[in-house]
């Protein structure tokens, strides 16, 4: 009996490791969700003002069902403390869902279904991240965007990358790489 005992704890313990240490949670419509993201009406103009009244840079992260880059990025990327602050403290994140129905408000006024506003976007990859000035003038999301993440990459360069929006690199013309460059050599 004691075999039996002790063998059943060495296979569970095995199944408890092979396990993923952190699975992000799916909300109803099979999208990952994190508790910082935002439930607004997508209009991006009214959330561009609640990013600004709460003192945060606005992002918008496109994702899909069944991603396995977005799984990826929440359970390799966001998951970090470090990384999950950081977004958290300096950003207000609006999920939209690459194939979605719900009706998105652009800067421009034109309302579309979030599928057809990624066509008029040009978001082509999930996760894709949006990232927008503090001010848009009646343009569209994808021409007032200050810079855009498609795709999956690791914590390092996804921190960088939230660090230069928040510290507004873009303005300064310096490139984003040269950035990502300069921070490794320190």
């Amino acid at each position: 009996m004691r075999f039996l005992t002790s063998t059943f704890g060495a296979i569970l313990a095995c199944v408890m490791l092979a396990l993923p240490v952190a699975a992000a949670e799916l909300g109803d419509d099979g999208l990952h969700k994190e508790p910082w993201f935002q439930d607004t009406f997508k209009d991006m103009s009214d959330d561009l003002a609640s990013a600004n009244e709460a003192g945060k840079r606005f992002l918008v992260i496109w994702e899909q069902r069944g991603c396995i880059y977005c799984k990826k990025m929440h359970e390799e990327v966001f998951s970090d403390p470090e990384i999950a602050k950081f977004i958290t403290d300096n950003y207000y994140v609006v999920q939209m869902n690459l194939f979605g129905d719900v009706e998105v408000t652009d800067f421009d006024g034109e309302s579309l279904p979030e599928k057809e506003m990624a066509m008029k976007w040009g978001v082509m990859f999930t996760p894709t991240m949006m990232f927008f000035p503090e001010s848009v003038d009646g343009v569209a999301a994808n021409k007032a965007a200050v810079a855009q993440m498609p795709g999956a990459f690791g914590k390092g360069t996804t921190k960088a990358l939230l660090t230069w929006v928040k510290n507004h690199g873009y303005e300064s013309g310096q490139n984003f790489q040269k950035y990502v460059a300069e921070q490794m050599a320190q």
